[in-house]
């Protein structure tokens, strides 16, 4: 693996500070994300940590500071003008059609970052390139055999894969994913584990996870947000044995 301090910045986080009429969430959050890192934010409840992911996919603005992608201020601007920029979130199933089958949930996707709208002359499904695309990337989330079921009738792991599979459409450059693992089972979280590392290999991840395997089995880099600002950030195994981590966090899961 390439080492992380020849890598360039990607992202950027500087000084977000968030507040809802006066309750301060964020008070000073700094941290850097490099190309092609997978990168956990992790922290106990209430630390924030949807907060900022709001703040870094354009959900929310902040109250001061910056968002930094490749170079530019992204700071406040749409969810729609971040995915156009290649910056992609993936919510829990927001993103999915249940009455569409898995093929033309991913295709929809593949059709918008191809620049192609609808035309009544032409059907979706006669775009040669666009299928291939959507054919791909189904293989990738394990979803290859799966491509004419209904996406209601997917079981829970399966659907948040399509989930991530739509994620994927818009060939993102930075993936943000919160909690891709709640709700699984051990064994779905174990085939969640391997595709995220298959289908982030060669582009940015920041990833916010309660399930302290799945982000010590993924993360390049973990950053601990605790009481609005990061506590620390740094390689797992720094993180697994710093002190004051065990004291605000880990605990014992730590051991």
């Amino acid at each position: 693996m390439k080492a992380m301090q020849e890598r360039k910045d990607i992202l950027q986080v500087r000084d977000i500070h968030k507040d809802f009429s006066g309750l301060k969430v964020l008070t000073g959050v700094d941290f850097e994300v490099k190309e092609n890192e997978k990168h956990a934010i992790i922290g106990p409840n209430g630390a924030g940590k949807t907060t900022l992911f709001n703040i870094i996919s354009g959900k929310y603005k902040p109250s001061s500071g910056s968002i930094i992608f490749k170079g530019e201020d992204i700071s406040g601007r749409s969810p729609h003008a971040l995915t156009r920029m290649k910056i992609c979130r993936s919510f829990q199933m927001t993103n999915v059609f249940k009455e569409l089958n898995v093929f033309e949930n991913v295709r929809a996707g593949v059709r918008c970052d191809h620049g192609l709208r609808y035309n009544f002359l032409k059907r979706p499904g006669s775009i040669p390139e666009v299928n291939e695309k959507t054919e791909e990337i189904l293989a990738l989330v394990g979803l290859a055999d799966a491509g004419e079921t209904p996406a209601r009738e997917l079981s829970y792991g399966q659907q948040r894969a399509l989930e991530i599979a739509v994620t994927l459409s818009t060939e993102p450059e930075l993936i943000l994913l919160d909690e891709p693992t709640a709700g699984m089972t051990r064994e779905e979280t174990i085939e969640a584990i391997k595709m995220i590392d298959k289908v982030t290999a060669n582009r940015t991840l920041v990833i916010i996870e309660h399930d302290m395997d799945v982000v010590f089995s993924l993360a390049d880099t973990i950053s601990v947000l605790h009481n609005g600002s990061i506590l620390v950030s740094g390689r797992p195994e720094e993180i697994r044995e710093d002190q004051r981590v065990k004291d605000a966090y880990l605990g014992e899961e730590a051991g």
